[in-house]
């Protein structure tokens, strides 16, 4: 090579590293500040340097790819360029993008998706769009990964039209509220095709996809605190199928002492379950999914004695923790992600059961607890059901009845289960025989015997007497159990080779 190409060399690379604009960051973290931030320092590797270097005005081609460590475990980075022609995609986009996920299929690495890009560039179409080696190949790329690494999404400004489904396929989605968005159209686009006139933060919003559409986990003010969290995330999370989540140093719970009604026995009343959480689980250690949407069900990963386990919960403040479509959705996904991972689960049951009536029966709501069921019970990793309160109806079935195979069941003294309250079945049972009896104190005699025949079968002494709860704890001796019984655990296994995959309710 020539003095003279090796100064063209060294010149594109100082165009590439100093990038275009400054002033298309406005708000924004310049893409290589999100690296800098996310990996440990000094150990970013970057491919593709000079892709489209002899084209002016596209740095990197608008995605910088490659290698770095988190806590000295390595990772894949995928990070877009908004100040290279919006981060859109042309063929060597898609190229680069390619390369670097199948070196993470290969070496089984965690990938990390800092998108920022308004989708497919349209002068390059040929590029991006219908070949072997353009998105569709991303994406199929990412399907293959699913539940081998971890893929986790910061979303810092658009995700548009196709490429809306790269975040789609992460584990984890956090977006940056006030630039972040996803939208297979634009407003523009979509007043044109439906004639509805909208705004982009209500169609793809970050605040719209973690309450409405749950596509988003969480929402974040800044660019480096989804940085931040996506880094915190990894820490529960193993490099790979083919290995466990990596233990910390235990921590005793944020709370020790438990008020005698804190969970109150009218099982009516409603409660927060994460204060219950909070005195389980190791101090600062709940790292909650999903927590603005489907409310009534909370997810989320934690540790106990620095072990990592998935907490699936009822919400009894919110609509009495009943189960409805986007809560099943929410928590069959979250299953789902802790059995890919080996990460044990816990069910924290406090459930009147699925929601009833004509408006989720249309929406799908056996279709939809089928999913969770299904999920729930597919998942080979260790899981322990706790009967907080009330357990009724198939929504103790999708909490992980005994019939599908928990390592135990726990009840707390508050515990009750049933296929309803027993009020309801008395009066389900003999409506004929109440309407009937004309004095009402006799009518009222009759129901209350009825009622204590009904509970006296929900019993926990005679739950435990017939073998459906393993034991009876007291709320103050609830964590050490858990703890111990985890540790019983520890040497599980995945039962092997009986099939390839449930196929599951759509």
């Amino acid at each position: 090579m020539t003095s003279d190409q090796m100064a063209d060399v060294a010149a594109a690379r100082t165009r590439v590293v100093t990038g275009n604009d400054p002033s298309k960051w406005a708000n924004k973290l310049p893409v290589r500040d999100r690296i800098t931030l996310l990996l440990d320092p000094g150990s970013w590797v970057e491919d593709g340097l000079l892709a489209n270097a002899e084209v002016p005005g596209f740095p990197a081609d608008g995605v910088l790819t490659g290698v770095g460590t988190i806590d000295g475990r390595q990772v894949a980075v995928i990070a877009h360029d908004f100040a290279v022609k919006a981060g859109s995609w042309g063929e060597l986009t898609c190229e680069k993008q390619i390369r670097i996920l199948e070196r993470a299929d290969r070496d089984l690495l965690p990938v990390f998706y800092l998108v920022d890009s308004a989708g497919g560039r349209l002068t390059d179409q040929m590029g991006f769009f219908p070949g072997r080696r353009g998105a569709s190949k991303i994406f199929q790329l990412q399907v293959m990964l699913s539940g081998r690494v971890p893929q986790i999404c910061s979303l810092h400004g658009p995700s548009a039209a196709g490429g809306a489904y790269m975040p789609a396929f992460c584990d984890w989605v956090g977006m940056v509220k006030g630039n972040a968005s996803m939208y297979l159209a634009s407003p523009r686009v979509a007043e044109k095709v439906t004639g509805e006139r909208t705004t982009l933060e209500e169609m793809g919003g970050a605040v719209m996809h973690a309450t409405v559409s749950g596509c988003a986990d969480e929402v974040f003010n800044q660019d480096w605190e989804v940085i931040a969290a996506s880094r915190l995330l990894i820490s529960y999370l193993p490099n790979s199928w083919s290995s466990a989540p990596p233990a910390a140093p235990p921590r005793p719970p944020e709370v020790e002492q438990w008020p005698q009604d804190l969970i109150p026995a009218d099982p009516n009343r409603a409660y927060d379950v994460l204060t219950v959480i909070t005195r389980l689980v190791d101090a600062g250690s709940f790292f909650e999914i999903k927590a603005r949407w489907a409310t009534e069900m909370v997810t989320g990963l934690a540790r106990l004695q620095g072990q990592v386990v998935g907490i699936v919960a009822n919400q009894p403040s919110v609509r009495s923790g009943a189960i409805f479509v986007d809560s099943a959705d929410k928590a069959s996904r979250f299953i789902s992600m802790c059995d890919a991972f080996n990460i044990p689960l816990v069910f924290l049951q406090d459930v009147p059961g699925f929601m009833v009536g004509v408006a989720v029966e249309k929406q799908g709501i056996i279709r939809h607890g089928a999913k969770m069921i299904a999920a729930m019970a597919s998942a080979d990793v260790p899981k322990f059901s706790v009967i907080l309160r009330k357990a009724y109806a198939a929504g103790f079935y999708a909490m992980c009845a005994p019939g599908f195979e928990p390592r135990a069941t726990l009840a707390l003294p508050t515990g009750s289960i049933g296929p309803m309250v027993a009020s309801a079945s008395v009066n389900a049972v003999y409506a004929n025989k109440i309407a009937a009896i004309a004095d009402p104190d006799e009518r009222a005699a009759f129901v209350a015997a009825r009622t204590a025949e009904q509970e006296a079968d929900q019993n926990l002494l005679h739950m435990g007497s017939e073998l459906v709860v393993d034991a009876v704890v007291e709320p103050t001796e609830l964590r050490s159990e858990l703890c111990r019984r985890l540790a019983a655990a520890a040497g599980w296994s995945r039962v092997a080779g009986h099939r390839h995959h449930l196929i599951s309710p759509v």
